[in-house]
């Protein structure tokens, strides 16, 4: 008969032999997630608060799971479209500076996941990799390229539990890309027009083609007047230079440069001065055509089709912008705050637009939502352009800044929107001026 293992001994053998389990499984209902890096990563089974790396993560949590914001960048976004109670904490300087000052705020914030997007490199993954041996804390990257929009919307729908919304608003961007790509093929290359995009409080710093800040600019099939001085970064220029280019357009970041160019006699040289065609990037509460480089850039496309090829455009900007804010960032726009974000980037007033008849298919029109009417994210039919008392929700008398956009199947208005009387159509949280917050390494 063999000999009795000692009752201590042979408890502590079943303790080794239980951990030995653990370890070669893992968590029951733990998932694998391979990011854009080819990062194998390990999900956590609950994921309750998440911390963007940065704003191209932030804008991408906000529109699909906004109460799970472990914390909001100071100013953007903060008040608006968030449930009724939910208020993130504030991080007023950018937490992805060094792997050091990440790994302490994702602790300080009990983040259940990291969310990094944006161009990926070796560098970035070395970071997030660093972020999460420190913190224990998942740390994934995505790709924030317009490209990728449809597929990295769906695929962080997966991995949040909003697969159903996340697959409506990745039928959207397909076709907000692909609308402008298809006029892009009708249109002769030599027909395009020259544009210059003007960043800083002067406006004399400019993306070349191939910079995240300048990305929507080249998908919209412009010709970047700066071509000339390289690719990928953003360069600093004189008048002088602007002068030399001429460009047709000039969109303005900064509404300082914007009034400059409008009131300062030395500016009425340039072509797109004397012909009106200077106009300025709505920023609330993203930018449309940068800050940050993420699925935001997507209503960008629409406007500068809108701009670029008015002949081929069929949609009205206003109630474009009405259904975009309705379905990506919660927010039920009034009459004052859509008139404050269309009219200073070139939408004409409501009482001078032509009616242009049938959105062209294939052309950017979407498609009616796979989610039932009313219910959170669902995609309405785009109508033909409408007049302008009807794309105002009735219950104020009209013209009555505080009128809210009727947008096709949506209930009841947008929670955490701010009164817009006094300071009409500024949205909460943002200041009119669109002055950009700290940034990280690597970032303007």
């Amino acid at each position: 008969m063999p000999p009795r293992l000692p009752a201590a001994m042979l408890a502590a053998l079943m303790l080794l032999a239980v951990a030995a389990l653990s370890l070669s499984t893992g968590p029951a209902n733990s998932a694998g997630f391979t990011d854009a890096a080819g990062r194998r990563v390990v999900l956590p089974d609950r994921i309750g608060r998440i911390l963007p790396a940065e704003r191209n993560a932030e804008v991408l949590v906000f529109v699909l799971a906004p109460e799970r914001l472990a914390g909001l960048e100071q100013g953007p976004g903060r008040g608006t479209g968030l449930p009724r109670g939910v208020r993130p904490p504030a991080l007023g300087w950018r937490p992805r500076s060094n792997p050091a000052n990440m790994a302490a705020t994702a602790r300080q914030l009990r983040a259940d996941l990291i969310i990094d997007a944006g161009s990926v490199t070796p560098d970035r993954a070395a970071f997030a990799d660093a972020v999460q041996q420190m913190t224990g804390i998942p740390y994934i990257l995505v790709d924030s390229s317009f490209s990728r929009a449809p597929a990295v919307l769906r695929a962080m729908g997966a991995v949040l539990g909003v697969s159903e919304r996340a697959d409506d608003l990745g039928i959207y961007a397909e076709h907000a890309i692909t609308g402008i790509r298809g006029r892009l093929l009708i249109r002769p290359a030599t027909a395009r027009p020259r544009v210059y995009y003007g960043l800083s409080s002067d406006g004399l710093v400019t993306p070349l083609p191939g910079a995240p800040s300048g990305a929507a600019i080249d998908e919209a099939g412009a010709i970047n007047v700066a071509a000339p001085l390289g690719r990928g970064i953003e360069v600093a220029i004189s008048r002088e230079q602007l002068f030399a280019w001429n460009p047709e357009i000039i969109i303005a970041e900064r509404r300082s440069f914007y009034d400059a160019l409008r009131r300062n006699p030395a500016w009425r040289q340039l072509a797109a001065v004397r012909n009106k065609r200077v106009y300025l990037e709505p920023t609330n509460p993203f930018g449309w055509i940068e800050d940050p480089s993420g699925v935001n850039r997507l209503i960008g496309l629409h406007w500068l089709s809108s701009l670029l090829y008015p002949d081929a455009t069929q949609q009205d900007l206003r109630s474009t912008t009405c259904d975009f804010y309705d379905k990506f960032y919660r927010i039920r726009l009034t009459a004052g705050q859509l008139e404050a974000l269309v009219r200073p980037a070139g939408s004409p007033p409501p009482e001078v637009m032509r009616n242009l008849g049938e959105p062209l298919v294939g052309l950017g029109a979407a498609p009616a939502s796979t989610l039932p009417s009313g219910a959170p994210g669902a995609i309405g039919v785009q109508n033909a352009p409408a007049p302008a008392s009807s794309i105002f929700a009735s219950g104020v008398p009209a013209g009555d800044p505080r009128a809210l956009c009727a947008v096709p199947g949506a209930a009841a208005p947008m929670i955490g929107m701010a009164d817009p009387v006094p300071g009409v159509g500024a949205l909460p949280g943002r200041s009119s001026g669109g002055v950009r917050g700290g940034r990280g390494p690597g970032e303007r």
